[in-house]
This record gives structure tokens, C-alpha cells and sequence, in this order.
């Protein structure tokens, strides 16, 4: 057995379970941030279905306007 890889598995061994605590706090910025991203994507799709076109007539979405 590799002495390194046996020294990670004793360090691994020696720290023990998380406390409830700590799993609540690991659980929470492992996807924590992906269920804000979906509530952002949602409530964004959201606003974006409520609003009416409010572009000018004749001018396609994306070409930029003339002045």
C-alpha cells in the first residue's frame, strides 16, 4: 500500500462523522447556491412572461437601433 494514500486514510478515519451541524452547513454551500440560481432563473422567466414586446415596430429583437 502507498504510504501517502494510507496517510490520507488514517487523517480520514481520525476526523470522524460530521456533527449535524456541520452536515447542515457542508449540505447548504454544496447546493445552496444552485437552488438560488434556479429561484433567480425562475422568478426571471417569470417577469420576462409578464411583460408585453415594448420593441419598435419594423426593428428585429437584437439589431441596434439607428439614431
Amino acid at each position: 500500500m502507498d504510504p501517502d494514500l494510507f496517510a490520507l486514510q488514517l487523517v480520514a478515519l481520525h476526523l470522524g462523522a460530521l456533527h449535524p451541524a456541520e452536515k447542515a452547513l457542508t449540505l447548504a454551500l454544496a447546493f445552496g447556491p444552485f437552488a438560488i440560481l434556479g429561484l433567480v432563473i425562475a422568478l426571471r422567466r417569470r417577469h420576462e412572461d409578464e411583460e408585453p414586446d415594448e420593441h419598435e415596430p419594423g426593428v428585429e429583437p437584437g439589431e441596434p437601433l439607428s439614431r
